[in-house]
Order: C-alpha cells, then sequence, then structure tokens
C-alpha cells in the first residue's frame, strides 16, 4: 500500500493491466476535461503518472506539475515524463497544497482520490488557495453504482460502493470552498468529471 492509499483511504495506484483496459486514451479525457494547449496545470496526486504525461501532451507550451505525496509515485512519474520537458515536480501533503505552491495555476486535476479525502471540503479551499482567477478544478468520481457493477478485466474494480459519490454530493462539498460548479463531463464507461471554476 503506498503513501498516499494510508493518508487518503481507497486510493492506492491500481494494476496497470486493468487501468489502462479502463482509460486507453488518457489524453481524450484530458481533452474532455477541458485541458487547453498553453495552461499551467497541477495534477494532484498524480500516482504514477498516467495522466501526467497526457497532460504535459496537451498543454505543449505550458506547464504540468506532477505533485503526490509518496515519493516513489512520484519517480515514477518522473521517469515517464523524462522528455517532455514541460514538467515538474513536489512532493508533499496535499492537505497543505497553498504553502507549497509557488505561484497559482490555471486548472487542477484530481482523478479517482476524491472519494478517499477524510476532510473534502478542507482539501477544496486548499485548491482554491492555488488557482488563478477564473482557474478550473476538475475531479474525475467513479460513479455512484454498486462496485460489483463496474467490472474490468472480467473483476469488479474501483472504491468500495459506499465510498462512491454522486455528481451532487461532490457539488455541496466543493462550492462550500467557495468555488462554482460549470458542468459535468461524462467519461465511460464508470466515471464523470466534476468541473469546478474559482470565480473571477
Amino acid at each position: 500500500m503506498t503513501e498516499q492509499a494510508n493518508f487518503f483511504p481507497a486510493t492506492g495506484m491500481p494494476d496497470p493491466d486493468w487501468w489502462q483496459a479502463l482509460w486507453p486514451d488518457p489524453r481524450g479525457v484530458i481533452r474532455e476535461l477541458g485541458v487547453e494547449a498553453g495552461m499551467s496545470v497541477l495534477d494532484l496526486c498524480c500516482g504514477n503518472g498516467y495522466f501526467t504525461l497526457p497532460l504535459a501532451q496537451q498543454v505543449a507550451t505550458g506547464k504540468v506539475i506532477g505533485f503526490d505525496l509518496d515519493e516513489e509515485l512520484l519517480q515514477q512519474t518522473r521517469n515517464r515524463c523524462l522528455e517532455t520537458g514541460n514538467c515538474s515536480f513536489l512532493h508533499g501533503d496535499a492537505m497543505h497544497l497553498g504553502q507549497l505552491l509557488s505561484e497559482p495555476v490555471d486548472y487542477c486535476l484530481l482523478a479517482n482520490t476524491f472519494h478517499g479525502v477524510p476532510q473534502q471540503t478542507a482539501l477544496a479551499r486548499e485548491v482554491a488557495a492555488v488557482l488563478k482567477p477564473g482557474g478550473l478544478f476538475a475531479i474525475v468520481n467513479w460513479h455512484a453504482r454498486p462496485r460489483e457493477e463496474t467490472t474490468v478485466l472480467g473483476q469488479p474494480r474501483g472504491p468500495r460502493t459506499e465510498l462512491r459519490m454522486t455528481p451532487e454530493q461532490v457539488r455541496s462539498l466543493v462550492e462550500a470552498a467557495g468555488l462554482r460548479l460549470l458542468r459535468v463531463v461524462e467519461l465511460p464507461p464508470f466515471h464523470y468529471g466534476a468541473i469546478f471554476q474559482r470565480p473571477e
């Protein structure tokens, strides 16, 4: 179990085979979430960098910061992104994000982690603190379906059923941090992306 999984329950990195089967086109997911060329993007709780590399490719002349509590996973992200030239990496506790990030970003992605955060509104406040005015915060979550219905490569996958959240539940927690919901994007077969904005 990773350090991040100990801190945020049920958020460890999955087996790469089924992760690839679930997300065969990670850059397509990034585009669906509205990441654009030239943006500065924080990949919060980036794990082994599965989305960090396509983020770097998508922003092109922009920049990406991979952030994680687990140093071993962060090193895997560094290795994955060696040839990009537009990535930097930050080790730390996401609950102290506002103290650790040196400058604000246009966009923050949090994928497959929010369900396990003990203090979800507090984390959203940390994200709000590092977004530029008008900046975006995207939370990718498993739909609130029974775990036995979300099978990948023939086995149930994802967090326990009781940890899963509806977009409405996410909205109430994140808007309490001062962000506002812009839209919810479907990410088949089992996920959605809730995209929030910091007021101008």
